[in-house]
């Protein structure tokens, strides 16, 4: 294994595993937030000193707009499938942030897209896909890194529910990315999927203030 291989590696496990299971067992402090903006942070500044990676794919539109209507499409379907298993699973969920805390779900809508949303787009597709490709030999090994490792990073929130639905979330949203080459379109996609998902009452598995809605 080479000096750079294994750099990468260790890198790899420390952002990815280390650090969500120290943040889990509290170890860390658990503000995923500032941590997450601290990661987004390094990843983007990786980023912007490589040459092989486009400084306007941090902002790129363009490409996105091709795709928007198809990731609209898909994107309805699967709200839709997800409100209705909400409703047969759990109707006592059926918004819940909304009927409970309505000022904490509001500020969820607007916060969440800008300091969540995207900065995890930045870590776990534009850096993921640019920094850990030479470790995986085929772009599926290297979509399932990504979604694994996104899933993963959920386990801070305590429940399986939140890990399971993020990886999915992250097979979709990578697929979205290599397709469009654009941040914004896979963080609207992201955004839409997880306003809705605290807007339906699954928001208490993917948020730290779920003990006290009921959790």
């Amino acid at each position: 294994m080479s000096t750079r291989r294994g750099y990468l590696w260790l890198e790899f496990v420390s952002l990815f595993a280390l650090l969500p299971l120290l943040l889990s067992f509290g170890y860390l402090p658990k503000w995923p937030i500032p941590f997450l903006i601290a990661v987004a942070g390094f990843a983007a500044y990786q980023l912007h000193q490589s040459k092989l990676f486009p400084n306007e794919w941090f902002t790129n539109w363009r490409d996105g707009r091709v795709h928007l209507a198809d990731v609209l499409l898909r994107t309805s379907l699967l709200v839709t499938a997800i409100g209705a298993t909400v409703w047969f699973w759990k109707p006592e969920l059926l918004f819940s942030y909304v009927k409970q805390a309505p000022w904490l779900w509001l500020g969820l809508m607007i916060a969440y897209p800008i300091l969540s949303v995207y900065p995890q787009e930045l870590i776990f597709r534009a850096f993921f896909f640019h920094r850990y490709r030479p470790l995986f030999e085929t772009q599926r090994m290297l979509i399932a890194a990504s979604a694994v490792a996104f899933g993963f990073v959920h386990v801070i929130f305590g429940n399986w529910i939140s890990v399971v639905l993020s990886t999915v979330g992250g097979v979709l949203f990578s697929f979205t990315y290599l397709r469009s080459r654009s941040l914004l379109l896979t963080s609207l996609e992201h955004a839409l999927f997880g306003n809705f998902i605290f807007t339906i009452g699954l928001g208490q598995y993917f948020h730290h203030a779920g003990p006290l809605l009921g959790r």
